[in-house]
C-alpha cells in the first residue's frame, strides 16, 4: 500500500472511530403499550427521559389497555399502560403484576354539536347508551337520530364508562373504533353522533355533555363530584429491571407530576381528594 493510500486509510479510521465516540451508545430499550387515552403522558415524558438518559430507548405504544395489562403479563414488554385495574381484566393473573398509579383521567360523554344538547341527565346517559332514547329530540335537542359510537372491547375507557357512568350496563352493539383519537374525530364529523373521551382529548370539534347539571372538569373529578375518572396505571412484573424502575421513579418525579400531567389535561396522583379499590363499584348487581 502506498504512503498516500496509507495516510488516507488511517484518516478514515480516525474519523469513523471520533464518530462512534461521539454517537450515544443505546445500552439499554424500554417498551410500554396500552392505554391510548395514557399515551400522550407517557410519551411526552419518555421524549424528555430519552433526552436526559441518551443511553437509554423508550418506545411507547398504544393498543389499548387490555393489550397492555396482557403483554407485560406474558413478558413481551415492560410496562403496559392501563386505565383499569388488572384484576377487572379477564385471564390476567394480577398478583404477577405490580401496579404504579401514576395519575387519573376524567371520562366525558362527548356529541357532535348539531345535537343542540349539552345536559343529561344520569338516567338520560344510560337510557342513549342501552338504545332507550334514539333521538336528540327527545331530550330538547335537534331532530337528529341518536348514532352511538363505542370503543373496543378491551378498551380501559369503555370498561370505566359502562363501570361509572353506566352504572354497569353493557353499551348498545355500534360501531366501534380502538383509537380515542378516531373517535373524537368520527363524532366530530358526524351529526348526532354521540362517544366517551378521556378530558385531555376534548377540543372545539366537540361539545361535553354535563351529566345533572355538573361539568366533566378536572376539580370536579378531584372532589369526585364527577364519578366517570380512573387511574392510569403502569404495570410491571414483580421483578423488574434496573431501567424500568428508572423510569418509572422519572414518572413519579416532580417534573411530571407537577409539569406534565396537568399541562396535558390529566390530574397528579396526589392532588386527589378521594381514592378507589379495584372492587369499588362491583358490590351490587349491574342494572338490567
Amino acid at each position: 500500500m502506498s504512503s498516500r493510500k496509507l495516510k488516507l486509510f488511517f484518516f478514515v479510521l480516525t474519523m469513523l472511530t471520533l464518530l462512534t465516540a461521539c454517537r450515544p451508545l443505546v445500552k439499554s430499550s424500554l417498551t410500554l403499550a396500552g392505554s391510548t387515552a395514557f399515551q400522550p403522558i407517557v410519551e411526552m415524558a419518555a421524549d424528555s427521559y430519552n433526552q436526559q438518559h441518551p443511553e437509554a430507548a423508550v418506545n411507547v405504544q398504544g393498543g389499548g389497555s387490555g393489550t397492555g395489562i396482557s403483554q407485560v403479563e406474558e413478558g413481551a414488554i415492560d410496562v403496559g399502560n392501563s386505565d383499569v385495574f388488572a384484576s377487572e381484566q379477564k385471564g390476567i393473573e394480577s398478583t404477577r403484576l405490580q401496579d404504579h398509579q401514576v395519575a387519573v383521567t376524567g371520562i366525558a360523554p362527548i356529541v357532535n354539536p348539531e345535537a343542540g344538547v349539552k345536559d343529561v341527565s344520569h338516567s338520560q346517559l344510560v337510557a342513549i347508551f342501552t338504545g332507550k332514547i334514539r333521538n336528540w329530540q327527545s331530550l330538547g335537542g335537534r331532530n337528529l337520530k341518536i348514532i352511538v359510537i363505542n370503543r373496543s372491547i378491551g378498551s380501559g375507557t369503555r370498561k370505566n364508562f359502562e363501570k361509572w357512568g353506566l352504572d354497569g350496563q353493557k353499551s348498545m352493539v355500534a360501531q366501534e373504533q380502538s383509537s380515542t383519537g378516531t373517535v373524537r374525530k368520527i363524532v366530530a364529523a358526524t351529526p348526532g353522533a354521540i362517544s366517551y373521551i378521556a378530558f385531555p382529548y376534548i377540543n372545539d370539534n366537540i361539545q361535553p355533555l354535563s351529566i345533572d347539571g355538573v361539568a366533566p372538569s378536572s376539580n370536579n373529578v378531584r372532589n369526585n363530584r364527577w364519578k366517570i375518572w380512573s387511574y392510569e396505571h403502569m404495570y410491571t412484573l414483580k421483578k423488574t429491571n434496573k431501567n424500568t424502575r428508572s423510569f418509572l421513579k422519572y414518572m413519579m418525579s416532580d417534573y411530571v407530576q407537577r409539569k406534565v400531567i396537568p399541562r396535558l389535561g390529566y390530574i397528579s396522583v396526589s392532588s386527589m381528594k378521594t381514592g378507589r379499590s379495584a372492587n369499588e363499584g362491583l358490590d351490587k348487581e349491574p342494572k338490567r
